[in-house]
Protein backbone atom coordinates (compact mmCIF):
# COMPACT_ATOMS: atom_id res chain seq x y z
CA UNK A 1 0.00 0.00 0.00
CA UNK A 2 1.15 3.28 -0.83
CA UNK A 3 2.07 6.09 1.66
CA UNK A 4 -0.66 8.12 0.29
CA UNK A 5 -3.27 5.16 0.67
CA UNK A 6 -1.88 5.24 3.90
CA UNK A 7 -2.92 8.80 4.99
CA UNK A 8 -6.32 8.26 3.78
CA UNK A 9 -6.90 5.28 5.49
CA UNK A 10 -5.65 7.32 8.57
CA UNK A 11 -7.85 10.18 7.50
CA UNK A 12 -10.68 8.27 7.08
CA UNK A 13 -10.86 6.18 10.13
CA UNK A 14 -10.01 9.95 12.17
CA UNK A 15 -13.26 10.81 10.40
CA UNK A 16 -15.91 7.67 11.18
CA UNK A 17 -14.63 8.02 14.72
CA UNK A 18 -15.30 11.19 15.19
CA UNK A 19 -19.00 10.74 13.51
CA UNK A 20 -20.16 7.55 15.61
CA UNK A 21 -20.33 6.52 19.17
CA UNK A 22 -22.27 3.18 20.19
CA UNK A 23 -25.26 2.54 21.49
CA UNK A 24 -23.82 -0.61 23.89
CA UNK A 25 -20.25 -1.54 24.87
CA UNK A 26 -18.09 -3.87 23.01
CA UNK A 27 -20.24 -5.17 20.11
CA UNK A 28 -22.41 -1.70 20.22
CA UNK A 29 -24.19 -0.67 17.23
CA UNK A 30 -23.11 2.76 15.42
CA UNK A 31 -25.52 5.72 16.37
CA UNK A 32 -25.02 9.44 15.80
CA UNK A 33 -23.02 10.75 18.64
CA UNK A 34 -24.78 13.58 20.76
CA UNK A 35 -21.36 15.27 21.89
CA UNK A 36 -20.00 18.17 20.42
CA UNK A 37 -16.33 17.96 18.16
CA UNK A 38 -14.11 20.49 18.53
CA UNK A 39 -14.09 21.22 22.73
CA UNK A 40 -10.26 20.11 22.99
CA UNK A 41 -8.48 22.92 21.51
CA UNK A 42 -5.66 24.65 23.55
CA UNK A 43 -7.48 27.80 24.77
CA UNK A 44 -6.30 31.05 24.53
CA UNK A 45 -7.35 32.23 28.26
CA UNK A 46 -10.30 34.12 27.14
CA UNK A 47 -12.38 31.10 26.47
CA UNK A 48 -13.84 29.15 29.30
CA UNK A 49 -12.84 26.02 29.80
CA UNK A 50 -15.24 23.30 29.90
CA UNK A 51 -15.01 21.33 33.18
CA UNK A 52 -16.43 17.93 31.41
CA UNK A 53 -13.88 18.61 28.78
CA UNK A 54 -10.26 16.63 30.51
CA UNK A 55 -8.79 17.73 27.48
CA UNK A 56 -8.97 21.25 27.86
CA UNK A 57 -5.91 22.92 27.53
CA UNK A 58 -4.28 20.06 25.70
CA UNK A 59 -2.68 19.59 22.51
CA UNK A 60 -3.53 16.31 20.53
CA UNK A 61 -0.57 17.58 17.99
CA UNK A 62 2.55 17.82 21.51
CA UNK A 63 0.77 15.14 22.68
CA UNK A 64 2.03 12.98 19.42
CA UNK A 65 5.06 14.42 18.97
CA UNK A 66 6.47 13.63 22.38
CA UNK A 67 5.02 10.31 22.05
CA UNK A 68 7.28 9.61 18.64
CA UNK A 69 10.20 11.41 19.79
CA UNK A 70 13.32 9.16 18.56
CA UNK A 71 10.42 7.43 15.97
CA UNK A 72 11.50 9.61 12.95
CA UNK A 73 8.45 10.85 12.56
CA UNK A 74 7.94 14.30 10.94
CA UNK A 75 6.08 16.89 12.96
CA UNK A 76 1.68 16.18 13.77
CA UNK A 77 -0.75 17.84 11.83
CA UNK A 78 -4.38 18.33 13.02
CA UNK A 79 -6.32 15.60 10.61
CA UNK A 80 -8.88 17.05 8.11
CA UNK A 81 -11.47 15.21 9.18
CA UNK A 82 -11.62 16.56 12.87
CA UNK A 83 -8.58 18.90 13.48
CA UNK A 84 -9.61 20.22 16.97
CA UNK A 85 -9.73 17.00 18.50
CA UNK A 86 -6.76 14.77 16.42
CA UNK A 87 -3.47 15.37 14.87
CA UNK A 88 -1.31 12.88 12.91
CA UNK A 89 1.94 12.42 11.57
CA UNK A 90 2.96 10.15 8.50
CA UNK A 91 6.22 9.00 7.67
CA UNK A 92 6.94 7.33 4.05
CA UNK A 93 8.34 3.97 3.38
CA UNK A 94 11.47 3.88 2.05
CA UNK A 95 13.51 1.36 0.87
CA UNK A 96 15.10 -0.32 4.36
CA UNK A 97 11.06 0.57 6.31
CA UNK A 98 7.48 0.60 5.99
CA UNK A 99 5.71 3.65 6.32
CA UNK A 100 3.37 4.44 8.90
CA UNK A 101 0.61 6.95 9.83
CA UNK A 102 -0.35 7.66 13.42
CA UNK A 103 -3.00 9.68 15.12
CA UNK A 104 -3.72 11.10 18.14
CA UNK A 105 -7.31 12.00 18.65
CA UNK A 106 -8.31 13.57 22.17
CA UNK A 107 -12.67 12.64 22.51
CA UNK A 108 -14.59 14.35 25.46
CA UNK A 109 -17.89 12.88 25.85
CA UNK A 110 -17.02 9.29 24.63
CA UNK A 111 -15.97 5.86 26.63
CA UNK A 112 -13.29 4.00 25.48
CA UNK A 113 -15.66 1.32 25.17
CA UNK A 114 -17.82 2.93 22.97
CA UNK A 115 -17.55 2.70 18.82
CA UNK A 116 -15.49 -0.72 18.53
CA UNK A 117 -15.84 -0.97 15.23
CA UNK A 118 -14.48 -4.94 14.96
CA UNK A 119 -15.51 -6.12 18.41
CA UNK A 120 -13.97 -9.89 17.68
CA UNK A 121 -10.32 -8.57 16.89
CA UNK A 122 -10.88 -6.13 20.20
CA UNK A 123 -9.64 -7.25 23.74
CA UNK A 124 -9.16 -5.36 27.16
CA UNK A 125 -6.67 -4.15 29.07
CA UNK A 126 -4.79 -1.64 30.45
CA UNK A 127 -1.88 0.94 29.14
CA UNK A 128 0.17 1.78 32.44
CA UNK A 129 -2.64 0.47 34.41
CA UNK A 130 -5.40 2.65 32.75
CA UNK A 131 -8.20 0.52 31.40
CA UNK A 132 -7.92 0.47 26.86
CA UNK A 133 -8.85 -1.80 24.51
CA UNK A 134 -6.63 -2.73 21.64
CA UNK A 135 -8.69 -3.55 18.39
CA UNK A 136 -6.80 -4.93 15.09
CA UNK A 137 -8.21 -3.65 11.96
CA UNK A 138 -10.87 -1.28 13.52
CA UNK A 139 -12.80 -1.09 10.28
CA UNK A 140 -12.21 -4.85 8.77
CA UNK A 141 -9.08 -3.06 6.55
CA UNK A 142 -5.86 -4.99 7.19
CA UNK A 143 -3.03 -2.60 8.28
CA UNK A 144 -4.57 -0.50 11.66
CA UNK A 145 -5.01 -1.32 14.73
CA UNK A 146 -5.76 1.30 17.32
CA UNK A 147 -5.87 1.90 21.12
CA UNK A 148 -8.25 3.54 23.07
CA UNK A 149 -7.30 4.51 26.72
CA UNK A 150 -10.15 5.90 29.44
CA UNK A 151 -9.31 9.41 30.28
CA UNK A 152 -12.53 9.95 32.63
CA UNK A 153 -15.90 7.13 32.70
CA UNK A 154 -17.34 9.08 29.09
CA UNK A 155 -14.06 10.05 27.80
CA UNK A 156 -11.08 8.75 26.21
CA UNK A 157 -8.16 8.95 23.61
CA UNK A 158 -7.39 7.30 20.72
CA UNK A 159 -4.16 6.41 19.19
CA UNK A 160 -4.61 4.64 15.76
CA UNK A 161 -1.91 3.42 13.64
CA UNK A 162 -2.11 2.57 9.93
CA UNK A 163 0.76 0.73 8.25
CA UNK A 164 0.30 -0.49 4.63
CA UNK A 165 -1.58 -3.58 4.96
CA UNK A 166 0.59 -5.14 7.68
CA UNK A 167 -1.39 -5.36 10.81
CA UNK A 168 0.84 -7.04 13.43
CA UNK A 169 3.31 -4.28 12.29
CA UNK A 170 0.41 -1.32 13.07
CA UNK A 171 -0.13 -2.86 16.43
CA UNK A 172 3.61 -2.94 17.36
CA UNK A 173 4.15 0.66 16.96
CA UNK A 174 0.43 1.33 18.37
CA UNK A 175 1.87 -0.87 21.57
CA UNK A 176 5.16 1.26 21.45
CA UNK A 177 3.15 4.65 20.96
CA UNK A 178 0.35 4.25 23.35
CA UNK A 179 1.90 4.16 26.69
CA UNK A 180 3.68 7.39 25.64
CA UNK A 181 0.70 8.84 24.98
CA UNK A 182 -1.05 7.78 28.29
CA UNK A 183 1.38 9.18 30.36
CA UNK A 184 0.84 13.08 29.04
CA UNK A 185 -3.51 12.48 29.85
CA UNK A 186 -4.86 13.93 32.73
CA UNK A 187 -5.22 11.17 35.26
CA UNK A 188 -8.80 8.96 35.53
CA UNK A 189 -11.45 9.89 38.27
Amino acid sequence: MTARRVSIAVAILAFAFSLTACTDQVGGQAAPSSSQTGTSAPTTGSESIDPDNPFAGLNPCTILDQALEGLDFPKAVPTVADAKESCRASKPSTVSSQGADVAVSLQPGRGYRDNVGNPSQASEGNVNGRPAIEERDPLNVAGQCGVWLEVKPTSRAQVLVASGGDTQASCKLVEEVAPKVETQLPKTN
